[in-house]
Parts: structure tokens; sequence; C-alpha cells
């Protein structure tokens, strides 16, 4: 097909929430319609979304490969008939020329991974570059990496893309997308024939969202008092070392005990208490244990001394000093009965306070529990953000140049991440670094009835599943690492049917494509860090 909407201010990239398809809001042919990817507070959570936990999400991701993406049957036609006058735009950020080898191929910086959440709520990455622009934040890839294709007119949900990506690594930055363009035809009618998106995305993004820091409690609770956020790590430790643990830092420290079994019933003194009282005390024997439980001033006062249940445990029941904040506080849940203990306070000859304690008393308990009773260490860790925005993505990595209406027949130089498997299942690609396949384009247009398509142009080349989307650079400059993209792989198929993939497709890139690319050349983005 011919006709073409463009989107006015392109498609908003939805991010949980998906904006509505170019289908409902294309004004009349000939004029720029629009369809958006994700405003800022949706970017933020979408950045979020992608680098908690040390950039897990992006690790977990796999490569997109739909059956809608087999092809089984691929006839030639005649050949391609351009729209308009052939045409290019020079690319952005050439590197220093040095003296390379024929085939001896320097990656270029602009390719990375677009990675984004599909409609069954996995996550899924393609290949992309970043082209010239007048605001250097364009990314190009294939239409079915941005826009759904099972039919209900939506974009993808948390579209990012990671120039230079690495096994978890974001060694230029994470770029949300702000804006998708593509083809009326392609979003509407799923004409692969138009398979080709360029995505607006906003200034990168680097260092660290969510980072963790270790910190005292007394800092834990100050930060977490003003609204932040933490977490309290909970590590088993031995008795001994919650005793040595305890007796330093008090209860306000970070040593803890719990008896692991709340069935916990009382028992009378062994016979063996006073031999083995340090034991009973520290670990207990055979399930046994000698525990303290806090009681009143004068419930203290009136018990006896001994080993026997409620006699006085004056090991614990001493006067220790206090902060004048918890004496402070202590003083109040005095008063609604949540302590227990005494408190004392000492003054100067000026009636100045200088110094306050507080005893808490306790009685001694023999309990016994199927359970041993737990000691931990706590460690608080406070989250924070520690990022920066790291500019524009055409200033960070460059930018490729485009090209439309370009004969067929000619030497291109293809980029992508395959990691799929072949149709017999074989597996030769990883995904962990990009591929490349060099050659001339066929001369005739293929028909791929199942796909709508018309006059794709193909490449032979021997990848899988996630090189779909990476760029084909025509006139590749392997000093500069820099060319113009004259098209995007979209399909991927075996045409001699020996279960291997043999064969790329992209679409032809033409006069209506390059409207499209111009259209979104045009429009700002912005940051997300201030």
């Amino acid at each position: 097909m011919k006709r073409i909407l463009l989107p006015a201010g392109g498609a908003i990239l939805a991010t949980g929430l998906l904006a509505a398809g170019l289908a409902t809001t294309a004004q009349a042919d000939d004029t720029v319609a629009s369809d958006v990817l994700a405003a800022e507070a949706k970017a933020i959570e979408t950045l979020e979304f992608w680098t908690a936990s040390n950039n897990a999400a992006l690790k977990n991701a796999v490569a997109f490969n739909p059956d809608a993406l087999e092809v089984s049957q691929i006839k030639s036609g005649g050949g391609y008939s351009a729209d308009t006058k052939p045409g290019s735009t020079a690319p952005i950020g050439e590197e220093k020329k040095t003296t390379v080898k024929v085939q001896n191929v320097n990656l270029p910086k602009t390719i990375g991974k677009v990675f984004f959440e599909g409609r069954d709520g996995k996550l899924y990455w393609c290949s992309g570059t970043s082209i010239q622009s007048q605001y250097r934040n364009l990314v190009a890839t294939a239409g079915h990496c941005v826009y759904d294709i099972a039919g209900n007119d939506e974009v993808v949900s948390r579209w990012v893309f990671v120039p230079g990506y690495y096994q978890g690594k974001a060694p230029w930055g994470v770029y949300v997308g702000k804006q998708a363009f593509t083809h009326y035809d392609f979003d509407v009618y799923e004409d692969f024939d138009r398979d080709y998106a360029f995505v607006t995305v906003y200034d990168g993004i680097g260092g660290v969202l969510n980072k963790e820091t270790k910190v005292t409690p007394s800092e834990y609770r100050a930060h977490v008092a003003k609204g932040g956020k933490g977490y309290v790590k909970e590590t088993p430790i031995t008795a001994a070392e919650f005793a040595a643990g305890y007796e330093k830092y008090g209860e306000a420290g970070p040593y803890k005990s719990a008896a692991a079994d709340p069935k916990v019933e009382s028992v009378a003194k062994p016979a063996d208490a006073a031999q083995k009282i340090e034991d009973y005390i520290a670990t207990g024997v055979n399930g046994i244990k000698l525990v303290g439980v806090e009681v009143t001033e004068s419930v203290y006062k009136n018990a006896t001394s001994g080993l026997d249940n409620g006699q006085k445990f004056e090991r614990l029941s001493n006067e220790v000093p206090v902060s004048q904040e918890e004496y402070k506080k202590l003083v109040d849940e005095k008063g609604d009965g949540k302590f227990l203990g005494s408190l004392r306070v000492v003054k100067d000859a000026n009636g100045t306070e200088t110094a306050w304690f507080k005893t808490q008393y306790y009685v001694k308990k023999w309990i016994k529990s199927t359970a041993q009773v737990k000691y931990w260490v706590e460690d608080y860790f406070v989250v924070e953000h520690a990022i920066k925005s790291v500019g524009r993505l055409g200033d960070n990595v460059g930018g490729q140049g485009f090209a439309w209406n370009q004969p067929s027949g000619k030497y291109v130089r293809t980029f992508g991440y395959p990691y799929g498997p072949h149709l017999d299942g074989n597996k030769p690609f990883t995904g962990v670094t990009p591929k490349w396949c060099y050659g001339k384009t066929a001369k005739n247009a293929l028909l791929i009835p199942s796909k709508k398509v018309e006059e794709q142009q193909s490449l032979k080349c021997t990848v899988t599943a996630g090189y779909d989307g990476g760029p084909w650079l025509y006139k590749y400059s392997n000093a500069k690492r820099l060319g113009y993209v004259n098209g995007v792989t979209s399909l991927i198929a075996d045409t001699d049917k020996n279960n291997r993939y043999d064969t790329i497709t992209s679409a032809y890139f033409d006069g209506e494509t390059a409207a499209i690319y111009k259209a979104a050349a045009a429009v700002w983005s912005g940051k997300l860090v201030k």
C-alpha cells in the first residue's frame, strides 16, 4: 500500500497503561497523526523497573521470537519501484579514521538492545540502533519490537534502549522510549512491508537506582523516619555470638533472640541446674533453658533469691545509663504501662539534669521448647538513588545516517544480537555479543503472503531471533563505524527448507519511510533527571 499517516506527536510508549493507537488519532491523508510511548512519570517507573536489583530485569529478558515471525512461503517478485528520488541523511558522531583490514569489522557504538514487556507480561529484547536526528534522541528498530502484533493496535510496555548492552551492563546509559513512529499500515493492518519504527528517547540515565548502603541502626531509623526507604537483613548467629553482641550493644543493638516455637512450656528447675547454670542460660540443655521474665520493681523486691521459677534474676536486673531522649520516651511508656522498670536522673548543684538511668527487673523462668531459641544479628540498609543524566543518545554513541529509495543489489552490513534457536532446535548464538552479516541485497523483491509482504528486500544471513530490529547499514565505513540505515531486520526465514534460517528480510525504505523518519527526527524528548 502507498497510503500513509504519520505520527504527529509520535506514539506514546506505554509503561503500564497503554495509549490509544494510531488508528484512533489519525487525521486526514497527508497529515501528521500521533501515538505516545511513555510520559515522564511512567518513564521513571520504567527506568526503575529495568534497573532495580542491579539490572535484574534486563538480565532476565529473552529474545523476542513469536510464532508470527516464522516464515514458510517466500517467492521472489519483480524489482523495486521507487516512489521518489533516492535520498539520504548523513550520520553524526564520526569517529577518528583508522587503518583497518577488510572484513576485520569494527562494531558500531550505535547498536544495542531494545527491551520491552510484551502483552503476555514477559520480558523481551530485540536489536536496534541510534540514528541521526535533530535532537540526537532517535532509535531505529523493527515495528514489531515496538507495536504489539497480536492485533490490538497497542504499543508494548516499558520500552527502553541500551546501546552497547553486555551482560547486565549499560556502558552508555539506559534510554527510556518516549514517542514511537511507524507506518499506518503496520500499526493497523500488521503489513510487514512497513515493519519499522523510529522511537524518540529521553536523555540517558547512568549510575545506580536503588543503591543499597549498610548503615548503623540509628542511621537507619533516622533515614526511615524522614520517609526514606530501607530494609533490615537478618543473619542467623550462635548463642555465644548473641551473648557477646548483646553484652556489648544492649537492647538497642542489632543482636536479637526469640523462641522459635511459640508453644513454650514452663518446667521445674533441673536437678543439675547449679552445676550447668551457664549452659542453661546461654544455649540450654536438652531443650531446657533458663530465661528472664521482666516484672515490676515491687514484684522483683518481693521475690527470693535462688534458681527456682519466679526467683530473682540478678544478672539481668542491673541499672544502665540511657540518653536523655530515651529517658523521656521511657517516662511516657511507664505512664502508659508499657515500661515496667524504674528510672533515675542525676542532677548537678544547679538542678540541671546530667545523667539518666533505667533499671529493668527480671525473675527466672525455666522453659522447655521443641525448638531451639533463634539468634540473629540485624544488618541495616538504606536504599537511595545514585543516578545522573548522561546526556543525549547521539552525543554519547553517535547516530547512523538514513537512506531511502536506494537501488537493490548493493552491499550492506547488518548488525544485531542473535539468540533464538534454528527450526531444528540448534542454538549457535548466545545473544551476549553482537554479530554481523555482509553481502548484496537481492535484486528482486520478496513476496510473503502470510505477512502481507509484497516488496521486502532480503539478504543471505544465517542468524536467529534477537537479530530482528538490527540495522542494515548502506555504505558502512569500517574506519568511522558509521553508515546509512537502509533497512532493519524484519523476518528471519528458512528458504531452502533444511530447518535452519538462512535469510533475513527488511522493509524497503522508500519515500514514505523517509517521511515517517523525518517526522520522528524533528521531535524533542527531554530529560528524566534534571
